[in-house]
């Protein structure tokens, strides 16, 4: 095993704890105003529902390791290869809105470079042992972040409402309690 690779699985394994930090650095420099409020929760709000679609097509998702037990490639998968960590990314945005410019430039290069260079290579070198050739071809036809082709999205999968209960009630409560938090910073 390589240097790089483990420093790849070590992130993957704190990405939680990662993301806890980054959160408190945007909490401890936010200064809220009223006008940075509505754009922040709309941020907000469209990365939380990002994230619902994400996770109710796919079972199984939260962990320290790595798993899947077929590779998905319908719903916002059929647009592009991460949208929960797209989800993640535009929440953070929000958050860090309420920070100011300078707080929302380090919380993008922080979070880019964190996924871009260790969790998601991590998780795409899984994928690519797991489902090999039919996994290089879903990420030739779809892009990272970005569609690589504007259509409707393939909806030939499962969505599952319940996985939204067992496993994005949590995401959610720390999403609404994280702005709230956030925002009750005008007032302190």
């Amino acid at each position: 095993m390589n240097r790089n690779f483990d420093l790849q699985s070590m992130v993957f394994r704190l990405r939680g704890g990662i993301w806890t930090a980054l959160y408190l650095a945007v909490l401890c420099n936010a200064e809220p105003s009223a006008g940075t409020i509505p754009l922040a929760i709309l941020f907000v709000s469209a990365g939380q529902l990002l994230r619902f679609w994400a996770a109710g097509n796919i079972g199984l998702y939260r962990g320290e390791k790595v798993k899947a037990r077929e590779l998905v490639t319908w719903g916002p998968y059929s647009l592009i290869r991460n949208p929960l960590y797209l989800a993640n990314g535009i929440i953070g945005a929000g958050w860090s809105l309420l920070a100011g410019r300078m707080v929302f430039l380090l919380f993008l290069l922080v979070f880019l470079s964190m996924y871009n260079l260790c969790i998601i290579p991590h998780e795409e070198s899984f994928l690519e042992r797991t489902f090999g050739r039919r996994y290089l071809e879903y990420k030739q036809r779809t892009g990272r972040f970005i569609p690589r082709r504007f259509h409707l999205p393939d909806s030939a999968g499962r969505f599952d409402p319940s996985v939204l209960l067992k496993s994005e009630i949590h995401s959610l409560l720390v999403t609404i309690m994280g702005t709230a938090v956030l925002v009750s910073r005008i007032w302190w």
